[in-house]
């Protein structure tokens, strides 16, 4: 059949000669044809998530189960690819990559983000949760979810709190009370806070990466670290210290964290399902993280390895009564109401 087009000046318009209707009819129904391949080809969104921790952890066990929740109800999507291990990035450097695009969620510890807000530093002062039930109170109430919007003028937004436990000190000698540490050499994650909190008991903080750690203590580079049972044992360190303190003197937890950029593009039923997903798999790693801060400490005990120090309540009170002044120290950073607010979550 041939077709041919021509224009009619008087209608000023173009007329297929053999059938008009059919031209438009063919034209109408390439474009859709057009339309409907590129919907059934586009890609799904991807969610790179990096970490810098085992799969085996309990950080790592959240993100494949967050993984696995997007690939079961968000299937062609939303697709989420998990890099543990520090295979994109470490924590010093994913929240740069993250705002760079290179990353969509990541979740650093809290002490990552003391040069994006100084509020977060909160959780590394001493001593002011009593124990993990605490800590998950303040996180949950009005001022730990308002927390989570601290990051929002640096581009950045708060998803989520991620336990891992509360931390112990480990030694090279005893420690029983603050005179123990003196003069002692103690690895720290990069926080004003932990320096602080050392400095108040006149031993030496030194900031060095968590990958180093267990090389300077085999190496007597330095004496001391603290750590939560889950880290001391995953990483051997207990093989390495003759000592470890059940001090229970401050929380290690993370933050979930994405880009407000990439979030504020999903729309608002994605978003909706995303979080729901991330909710359980956080909720599902801090049972592990829970499980874990019991069985590890056991395994540590059980391995004769190292001594777990218990500490007499009136040993626990020179280690209060030494290290709290650091409240005051970055009260005006943090905000006395803040701390208000964590002490309240104590009762």
């Amino acid at each position: 059949m041939k077709l041919e087009i021509t224009y009619d000046h008087n209608d000023n318009k173009m007329v297929n000669e053999e059938n008009p209707m059919r031209f438009i009819t063919a034209a109408v129904a390439t474009l859709a044809l057009t339309v409907g391949a590129q919907v059934a080809t586009a890609a799904p969104i991807e969610i790179k998530f990096s970490h810098v921790v085992a799969e085996n952890t309990p950080k790592g066990q959240m993100a494949n189960k967050f993984r696995d929740l997007v690939a079961e109800r968000l299937a062609g999507k939303v697709v989420v690819n998990v890099f543990p291990s520090s295979q994109l990035f470490g924590d010093n450097k994913v929240l740069e990559a993250m705002l760079l695009g290179d990353v969509q969620m990541a979740a650093p510890s809290l002490s990552k983000f003391q040069k994006y807000t100084k509020s977060l530093q909160i959780f590394d002062l001493p001593f002011l949760f009593k124990d993990m039930d605490a800590v998950e109170r303040f996180q949950q109430g009005p001022a730990g979810q308002k927390l989570l919007g601290s990051l929002a003028n640096k581009g950045l937004v708060g998803l989520g709190y991620l336990h891992n436990g509360m931390k112990q000190l480990s030694a090279s000698n005893e420690l029983r009370v603050p005179a123990d540490a003196a003069g002692r050499k103690f690895r720290i994650m990069t926080s004003d806070v932990l320096q602080a909190q050392f400095e108040a008991i006149d031993a030496v903080p030194l900031k060095k990466p968590f990958s180093e750690v267990f090389t300077l203590l085999q190496t007597r580079a330095i004496d001391g670290q603290e750590n939560t049972w889950s880290n001391i044992y995953s990483k051997k360190f207990f093989e390495v210290q003759p000592f470890i303190t059940e001090s229970n003197h401050g929380v290690l937890d993370y933050l979930v964290v994405t880009s407000a950029e990439f979030w504020m593009e999903l729309d608002d039923g994605l978003k909706a399902d995303i979080k729901k997903a991330l909710d359980e798999a956080i909720a599902f790693g801090n049972g592990v993280a829970a499980d874990k801060g019991v069985s590890d400490k056991q395994a540590i005990i059980d391995s004769r390895r190292s001594q777990v120090v218990s500490i007499t309540d009136a040993e626990r009170s020179q280690w209060v009564d030494a290290m709290k002044p650091v409240w005051k120290q970055f009260e005006g950073q943090i905000g006395a109401d803040l701390i208000e607010a964590a002490v309240a979550a104590n009762k």
